[in-house]
């Protein structure tokens, strides 16, 4: 068994929205986790599974590695973009010759994209309240 010390791993944070992912990439023989789950059993939908494993996809690296993803905040489709953009950060420490192809492909960049806030006087951000004339 290695120790802390010999263990080679990759890390890479994702944001979407509030959700927020860490995750951790190890040479292995492409086991994905998801807090302690299955990837099948966590990301239900086909679109949240393709998109999670976009990048490992899209440079071939999928059987490489073991993926171990603790994600946190938000909805199940933010987390799945979360984990996307994570995988992504950690693939370009383990090789940044990938970063040009994930990079053509839009996964680098965090989508900054959220919630706008609530305002008062109003129903929500920018729906109003009923305005009546009489």
């Amino acid at each position: 068994m290695l120790s802390m010390a010999e263990r080679v791993q990759y890390y890479g944070t994702g944001r979407r929205k509030s959700a927020i992912a860490r995750v951790y990439l190890r040479p292995g023989s492409g086991e994905f986790k998801v807090n302690g789950r299955l990837f099948e059993q966590y990301f239900v939908t086909p679109a949240q599974r393709s998109a999670a494993k976009q990048p490992l996809l899209s440079t071939d690296t999928a059987a490489g590695f073991n993926v171990i993803a603790r994600v946190s905040g938000g909805g199940v489709n933010g987390q799945a973009d979360a984990v996307k953009l994570g995988i992504a950060r950690a693939l370009m420490l383990f090789d940044a010759e990938l970063g040009k192809k994930l990079k053509a492909e839009g996964l680098v960049s965090r989508d900054s994209r959220s919630k706008e806030r609530k305002k008062y006087g109003q129903k929500g951000a920018r729906k109003r309240f009923q305005y009546s004339k009489r």
